[in-house]
């Protein structure tokens, strides 16, 4: 029973060394944040892909697209990403119309508008995606140098006993092993988060993407 308390994943954490006790609670640290990026990335686009849905049937209900763009501006947050591009892009055919613009040149401000509104719509769906990626790729090498510094202080302890036995050295290669167990448990749900999310990501900038060349279309139907 001594012996099983002795190698209790409590006490070998409160007994490490303090090298490896700070390489754990570092990983711990990247565990947290991870985490918690991840539910508030995931909750992100879970919103983004149900506002996006909404805006598309608003937009292809047929209805005035100047009523829509009012509404939308009024709500901007309420309506979601696309809707942001949507408004960008009406926002400049207006003006455009206003001033009496060509017909190339009414459609070129629309385009250069909805363009930039995109890419920060999509900056700010990526955000926060290369911690992911950092932890997913350093923490297994963090636990990896806390479990070579525990050995090393494992054996150097080692070698200054007159007989040794497997249950002297066991502690100390324990306790240095936990260091590369947290650093994995860091790593691996950063990584498949990651992947994942960057896979839904570049669906839902297809998605944005369509819609653009879409509606510029209809725009140029317009202005003929």
């Amino acid at each position: 029973m001594e012996a099983s308390s002795d190698l209790s994943l409590l006490s070998l954490l409160l007994n490490a060394s303090i090298p490896v006790q700070l390489v754990i609670l570092l990983l711990l640290a990247i565990s947290v944040l991870s985490w918690t990026y991840i539910f508030s990335k995931r909750a992100m686009l879970k919103r983004t892909n149900e506002q996006t849905r909404r805006f598309e049937d608003d937009f292809w209900a047929g209805g005035d697209l100047t009523v829509l763009q009012q509404a939308v501006s009024s709500r901007r947050t309420e309506h979601g990403a696309l809707a942001r591009i949507f408004d960008a892009g009406m926002t400049e055919f207006i003006k455009a119309r206003r001033s009496g613009l060509t017909a190339e040149l009414a459609l070129d401000g629309p385009r250069r508008a909805m363009r930039a509104a995109y890419q920060r719509e999509l900056d700010i769906l990526e955000l926060r995606l290369n911690f992911l990626a950092s932890a997913g790729s350093v923490s297994p090498y963090i636990g990896l140098l806390g479990t070579v510094w525990g050995i090393m202080h494992a054996f150097i302890g080692l070698s200054t006993m007159q007989q040794a036995t497997l249950a002297a050295v066991a502690p100390g290669i324990a306790e240095a092993l936990i260091a590369t167990a947290i650093g994995l448990f860091a790593a691996i749900p950063a990584v498949v988060a990651y992947n994942r999310y960057t896979n839904e990501i570049d669906r839902i900038a297809l998605r944005f993407d369509s819609f653009v060349d879409e509606f510029l279309n209809i725009l140029q139907r317009q202005v003929r």
